[in-house]
């Protein structure tokens, strides 16, 4: 759960909501420490083939998620990257991810599905 300015957040539901978007076939939501409100919400995003990153298509896709979860749910910032980590059940790995993010130490990786 990512706590932001008073408001419980799930990851799975804003993920969800971007992976409505034709052009998101994955998607990664973490906390992003924030000494205002807390946490932001962090979303990494995986295109679909066809599409390509760009300043309107972060605009389009914050718009998408403001609209069906809300101004105070949705992600303040999304980050276009190739590949997610996953374990090997195919989960993403969100604690990389935030790890990552943050420049902590990556920790156990034995779980990571192989290249």
């Amino acid at each position: 759960m990512i706590k932001s300015a008073g408001h419980l957040i799930g990851p799975f539901e804003v993920e969800s909501v971007l992976m409505e978007h034709p052009a998101v076939i994955e998607a990664g939501v973490i906390g992003k420490p924030d000494p205002i409100v807390g946490n932001v919400v962090k979303a990494f995003v995986s295109l679909r083939s066809g599409y390509e990153p760009s300043e309107a298509l972060r605009l389009e896709l914050l718009a998408h998620a403001r609209t069906r979860l809300g101004a105070a749910v949705a992600p303040k910032e999304i980050e276009f990257a190739a590949v997610l980590p996953h374990t090997r059940s195919g989960k993403v790995m969100r604690r990389l991810l935030r790890a990552r993010e943050l420049g902590l130490p990556e920790g156990d990786t034995s779980t990571l599905e192989a290249p």
